[in-house]
């Protein structure tokens, strides 16, 4: 029996990513400074106001206010309809004292520089990897980022006028009984626009410079349903029209209804948060399982204790297409090839380098300039299993 998956994704513009970016860009402006910052940036943004709160330690300090307005002019507000305000102090001595010394040294292991940090938190991680795309992401995941993106680009390059810049995507995939991406179902699309764009002539363009461009891997048919702001009139938007908060398009973020997630955000964290450098180690772990062909699809858990090192938990499920052996001999394998305390990860992943507000908008995953994009241990996976 065939089944059908659906995936969405958010414009830069959205009121909710608008915030990912900002808290993003506060924490790469903290470790273009200082490499060792611990920044947890929240941003509420609403009509008139973006409000950033939390807990920043380092020894640079950030101008909020320009970094607010540098954001909301990049991606298409005017930063003078905003009062901004900024609400942060720096991180708890208690939380701060259990990442810099770990459960594991306090109770007298050895000094190893890889036992050093403690997880910042705790909580559950989530990697997915499958072989259905080049990008070993699902594809409805896959199209809805792409249309998402194909939609700013056409606004920015004034390919198509008129556009303002909040924006929607949502895709939906028929697979086949092998699970299979089989056809295209549903498209649905909804962009902001000018009071004086003709409704005719933006879904004409929207379907000629946008749809046509971001669904090629997989194209729509006769009987595939293309549904362009569906709700009718989209003038206001952004946050004069819904409030936006850091954290809340995880599973845009993430996997869509692929892979459970945890439920720790991602944006505004430095590399210390589990939730972020745990979710990036994790996705790194299953893409390299998939591309050392050990399965064709993989999800990779993996658990902490808030001033632990070591993890509580490695699991992977391979949803039955383990090609060699069981799950547990994989995940065996998945802790002898991968170092997994905060330190490790933010070695082998080069987590100290500014470079999240790449992540903020259209997934955090399967974009290849990433670090934990990288399949470089798939044969050495292989070889441990063999």
């Amino acid at each position: 029996m065939n089944q059908f998956y659906t995936a969405e994704s958010v414009t830069e513009g959205h009121p909710d990513k608008l915030c990912d970016l900002i808290a993003d860009s506060v924490l790469d402006d903290c470790l273009s400074h200082d490499a060792l910052s611990r920044v947890a940036c929240e941003v509420l943004a609403t009509k008139g106001q973006i409000i950033v709160a939390g807990e920043i330690t380092s020894l640079h300090e950030p101008q909020i206010p320009a970094i607010v307005r540098s954001v909301l002019r990049k991606v298409g507000y005017d930063p003078a309809r905003y009062a901004i305000q900024c609400l942060i102090h720096k991180q708890s001595p208690d939380i701060a004292a259990g990442v810099d010394c770990s459960l594991e040294q306090r109770r007298g292991s050895p000094q190893d520089p890889v036992l050093r940090l403690g997880a910042g938190d705790q909580g559950v991680m989530v990697g997915y990897a499958c072989s259905e795309t080049p990008q070993m992401m699902p594809l409805p995941v896959v199209l809805a980022h792409r249309l998402a993106g194909c939609l700013t680009t056409a606004r920015k390059s004034g390919m198509v006028r008129g556009l303002r810049p909040d924006g929607k995507a949502q895709v939906t995939v028929e697979y086949d009984e092998d699970g299979r991406p089989l056809r295209l179902d549903t498209v649905v699309l909804s962009a902001q626009h000018s009071p004086e764009k003709p409704a005719d002539e933006l879904f004409w363009e929207l379907t000629d410079k946008v749809l046509a461009p971001a669904l090629q891997a997989l194209p729509p048919d006769e009987d595939t349903k293309i549904l362009l702001n569906p709700s009718g009139r989209f003038v206001l938007g952004g946050p004069e029209a819904d409030t936006g908060l850091t954290g809340r398009k995880l599973m845009v973020d993430s996997y869509g209804v692929f892979a459970p997630h945890g439920g720790g955000a991602l944006s505004g964290k430095d590399p210390t948060k589990v939730d972020r450098s745990g979710a990036y180690m994790a996705r790194y772990i299953a893409k390299n399982l998939v591309a050392a062909g050990l399965c064709s699809r993989c999800q990779v858990t993996l658990a902490y204790a808030i001033g632990k090192a070591e993890p509580v938990m490695v699991e992977v499920d391979t949803f039955g297409t383990g090609s060699i052996c069981a799950d547990d001999c994989l995940a065996d394998a998945v802790r002898l090839v991968f170092g997994l305390t905060p330190s490790e990860i933010i070695a082998q992943l080069d987590l100290l380098t500014p470079r999240y507000t790449q992540t903020a908008a259209y997934g955090h995953f399967g974009k290849p300039e990433l670090p934990w994009e990288r399949t470089d241990q798939a044969k050495i996976l292989r070889a441990t299993v063999i």
